[in-house]
């Protein structure tokens, strides 16, 4: 069974950039992987997802153009470069894998195994 950890998240001022990181315990090598986010108080919400061999990524529409969701299979660690960010990108930042690796999918119930999550805030 797949676990996951994120890493990287912190405080930062609108403008800044932050990498996440997220290593996994077990093979993951063919699993899809995904970044979601829940703010406080709200649902949880579509950020990245990325195929088993890195070759199509998708976005949530409200992060497209400033996120770049990566991964490297040797390392067992997916990443997600934040740019330009948003106070309103505040919230905790999950990974999760996708044990189909037929498909990657931005919904959440896809997802087989999930990370703990990383706080990241976002100051004005």
């Amino acid at each position: 069974q797949v676990q996951l950890v994120e890493s990287g998240g912190g405080l930062v001022q609108a403008g800044d950039s932050l990498r996440l990181s997220c290593v996994a315990s077990g093979r993951t090598s063919t699993h899809a992987m995904g970044w979601f986010r829940q703010a406080q108080g709200k649902a949880r919400e579509f950020v990245a997802a990325i195929s088993w061999n890195g070759g199509l990524t998708i976005y949530g529409d409200s992060v497209k153009g400033r996120f770049t969701i990566s991964r490297d299979n040797a390392k067992n660690t997916v990443y997600l470069q934040m740019n330009s960010l948003k106070p309103e990108d505040t919230a905790v930042y999950y990974c999760a894998a996708d044990s189909d690796t037929l498909v990657v999918t931005p919904e959440l119930s896809e997802y087989d195994t999930w990370g703990q999550g990383t706080q990241v805030t976002v100051s004005s």
